[in-house]
């Protein structure tokens, strides 16, 4: 490809999305990535012993299955297949005790106990206007949304932190639940905004489900690719940019990549003013992560949780709050918030016959270099007894080796960068388009843009569209 009308940088989930929008529109492009292999943080690999085919980063897909870009997009055609587990989480506690999201708002009401009615009134009309909220929340925040009484509703309730909005539960199972699916956010549950994180996951576990990719998450990159690819489009792996310079001439260069690292590839071509507004971007936590290959499923003490894609083992409400708030003030917890994902109770084709995959992650301070592994197995053992009798092998990372592994991830930070209320409506910078920069025809597509993390395409989409538009193709 001599000279292409497009560039982008970076083959994760959302330059990928971008490289597609214009290949849709007619336009050639050419993709650019560091690694070996396209994907980013939605990579599948062989990580302890063959045949167990482990998910790099990201295995539960609830927001690819809402996006309005895989939405449009046939992946199913491609060979992709969603699965979806039955409990789309579960939180355990001592005692053996769990409480669960699965199936509809009254069914989970249900299982909740003296704290029926108030769940139902929660969650009963977020998720009766799910249609209607969702595509508002996968937009900048620039525009009056299409739904505006619906998703008003939702923003009232979501700028509230999780320490408030869980006063309206009683129970140790739904006040559990709250915790961990807001902790999510990798903020403290009583910073404001915290609760808004629980109360999307949640509305999508009931309007769409937390479904898994089969045979892993790579597939999805595999389709991405071939649909490119079938475009016209091209993909180059091993091939790190580190100056827009090295970049070939193109009318649209979209980048995949973080605050930090466009300051360092534009160099002096960028303006001061917004270096110095881009350099104030904040990033989040990092993430300890471990990938086990086990000889059986994991013996959950609480049933619900044996039917549940992801874990969330932090304990009570206060346990994972104090957890959190002690990673935000720069220390390891001795019993961490973990999140835990097991794609092997719908996905049989991820291992061996009757053996699992099985990864786990926790919060730790922004680039550490300490091994959480032991800690992390001991949450799994304290509501699993037996599990570590299941260890075949294991494979870890601390933060600073998952940035190392894969640089977007600024000290082990998956979502590109901390969803603070600030950054949930300016992100990167103030300013009114967040894709465009100062260098003209040069445009951020990562999730260090609007709408934020997640595997949904979206940044990359609306990245795509601010390119064409100003190339004067929509």
């Amino acid at each position: 490809m001599s000279q292409p009308d497009a560039i982008v940088v970076g083959a994760g989930p959302n330059g990928l999305a971008a490289a597609l929008t214009l290949a849709r529109a007619g336009l050639t492009v050419q993709v650019i990535e560091g690694a070996q292999t396209p994907g980013g943080g939605c990579r599948t690999a062989e990580l302890t012993l063959p045949g167990f085919a482990h998910d790099e980063c990201s295995t539960v897909h609830a927001l690819a299955a809402a996006s309005p870009f895989f939405l449009r997009t046939d992946l199913a055609a491609r060979g992709v297949t969603l699965l979806t587990p039955r409990v789309a989480f579960a939180n355990p506690i001592d005692g053996g005790r769990a409480g669960a999201v699965a199936g509809s708002v009254p069914d989970t009401a249900n299982g909740l106990g003296a704290d029926a009615a108030a769940y139902r009134r929660l969650l009963g009309p977020l998720v009766r206007d799910a249609g209607s909220i969702l595509p508002a929340i996968l937009a900048p925040l620039r525009s009056v949304p299409a739904h505006p009484v619906a998703v008003g509703r939702f923003g009232l309730e979501g700028l509230l932190p999780a320490s408030l909005l869980v006063r309206g539960f009683g129970t140790p199972e739904a006040r559990a639940l709250l915790a961990g699916v807001s902790a999510h956010s990798f903020l403290p549950l009583h910073a404001p905004g915290s609760g808004g994180f629980g109360l999307l996951l949640t509305m999508l576990a009931h309007s769409v489900g937390w479904p898994v990719v089969e045979g892993g998450s790579g597939r999805l990159v595999d389709a991405m690719v071939g649909e490119l690819t079938a475009l016209g489009g091209q993909v180059i792996t091993g091939q790190w940019i580190k100056s827009l310079q090295e970049l070939p001439a193109a009318r649209a260069t979209l980048l995949d990549v973080t605050p930090r690292q466009f300051i360092a590839m534009a160099g002096d071509a960028l303006p001061s003013r917004s270096a110095r507004a881009l350099a104030g971007f904040r990033y989040g936590p990092g993430i300890c992560k471990v990938d086990w290959a086990l000889s059986g499923p994991v013996p959950w003490t609480a049933a619900a949780c044996r039917e549940a894609g992801t874990l969330h083992l932090g304990g009570t409400f206060e346990e994972t709050a104090r957890s959190e708030a002690e990673v935000t003030a720069g220390k390891h917890p001795e019993r961490p918030f973990c999140i835990v994902a097991q794609p092997g109770i719908v996905d049989s084709s991820r291992a061996p016959a009757g053996q699992q995959t099985l990864w786990g992650y926790c919060h730790v301070p922004s680039g550490s270099t300490v091994d959480m592994t032991a800690r992390i197995e001991a949450q799994i053992e304290r509501f699993a007894p037996g599990f570590r009798d299941l260890i075949l092998a294991r494979a870890a990372q601390t933060a600073a080796e998952v940035e190392e592994h894969n640089p977007n991830y600024i000290g082990g930070d998956i979502g590109g960068g901390l969803g603070t209320l600030r950054q949930t409506i300016f992100r990167p910078a103030t300013r009114w388009n967040p894709y465009r920069t100062a260098l003209p025809g040069v445009y951020l597509c990562s999730s260090s843009t609007s709408p934020g993390g997640g595997v949904h395409g979206m940044c990359g989409a609306w990245a795509a569209r601010s390119a064409l538009a100003d190339m004067g193709g929509l």
